[in-house]
């Protein structure tokens, strides 16, 4: 899929779940769950154990997820990312190789950034879209508020703090998609056999997505 395509797809879903699991088997009975819910968006970090086998494996089984490369450092774990079938790569931090890798490559690139001059910077450097994180330090969707104000070109999408009660002001506040962690991705819920609230949650943002989209068309 062209990076524009991508970008497209990220916006329409509206979510970026940001997978972190303790093995493969777990990351995959996540994804599933997910997946089950109609989000067909996944982040892979590099903290999950064997996390370019989990990527490997859903390029070959689960091929309608978009598939994402989550924390990563530096330009080389991106290529090895971009290698093993990532089309997007996320970073906690700004790398400006990390970005300029993903360029060589034509793969969207969504680094991390959280003050006003880190944001801008992470633009000029060529991220597609800046990840504000963690957006729940600086005051969640009133923190994005101030910052699209003066800053309105520039793609966000807010991580740390999204919540199914905070989404739909991300979302107001002009969030280009949400990055949500423990709250739909719950690695408890696996362990205790109960996959289908993972899916239920999922049904939920996604809907939330929709009343939102359906206000505001793109």
């Amino acid at each position: 899929m062209e990076k524009a395509a991508v970008l497209r797809e990220l916006r329409e879903i509206g979510l970026v779940p940001v997978l972190r699991a303790d093995s493969i088997e777990q990351a995959m009975a996540l994804a599933d769950a997910i997946a089950g819910g109609g989000v067909t968006v996944l982040e892979v970090t590099m903290t999950v154990p064997g996390a370019i086998a989990v990527m490997r494996r859903l390029a070959e089984q689960r091929p309608e997820i978009l598939i994402g490369a989550g924390t990563v450092l530096d330009a080389e774990t991106a290529r090895m990312c971009i290698l093993e079938g990532a089309q997007f790569v996320v970073s906690p931090a700004l790398n400006v190789a990390t970005i300029e890798m993903c360029h060589r490559y034509s793969v969207a690139v969504l680094p991390g950034a959280l003050t006003p001059t880190e944001i801008v910077t992470a633009w000029q450097a060529g991220a597609d879209v800046v990840k504000v994180f963690p957006a729940s330090a600086m005051g969640g969707p009133k923190y994005l508020t101030s910052l699209k104000g003066p800053l309105p070109q520039i793609e966000m999408i807010p991580t740390g703090g999204v919540m199914l009660g905070t989404a739909a002001e991300f979302l107001e506040a002009g969030a280009f998609a949400l990055g949500v962690g423990s709250d739909l991705v719950d690695k408890k819920m696996i362990a205790e056999g109960r996959p289908e609230v993972i899916t239920d949650i999922a049904r939920k943002y996604l809907e939330i997505v929709k009343a939102f989209r359906s206000k505001h068309p793109v």
